[in-house]
């Protein structure tokens, strides 16, 4: 455990990779209705 180990958090910080311990920052999906005005609705 630690900056060798490939599948602890610490080991894919250090190897610049991604999996289930680091996941990528989830971004928020903006809804369709606040892209797409939409007048009659309310």
């Amino acid at each position: 455990m630690g900056k060798g180990d490939k599948k602890s958090k610490r080991g894919k910080i250090a190897n610049k990779s991604y999996g289930v311990r680091r996941p990528r920052k989830i971004r928020k999906r903006t809804p369709v209705e606040e892209k797409i005005s939409i007048k009659g609705k309310s």
